[in-house]
């Protein structure tokens, strides 16, 4: 883990901390860290995802069949 410093409105702070005991949370901290995980894998996830559609639309335009294309994304939505 690595201490950082960040500055939040206090209604933020208070919201959090009223809820982190209702979500089963230690304290505030932890849940504003959920919260931030949540969102980054959510935007990692979204950007990764056109990434994706970005590498078949090239392929495709490179003369990949699409069954080829449909195999590769069917082996590699199995992986996750």
């Amino acid at each position: 883990m690595t201490t950082i410093t960040m500055r939040m409105p206090e209604d933020v702070i208070e919201d959090l901390k009223r809820l982190a005991p209702l979500l089963g949370f230690s304290g505030y901290q932890p849940l504003a860290r959920a919260y931030i995980g949540q969102g980054l894998r959510a935007d990692l996830e979204r950007l990764e995802g056109d990434t994706v559609s970005t590498l078949i639309a090239s392929l495709r335009r490179q003369g990949v069949g699409e069954e080829i294309l449909e195999e590769a994304l069917r082996e590699a939505t199995q992986s996750k």
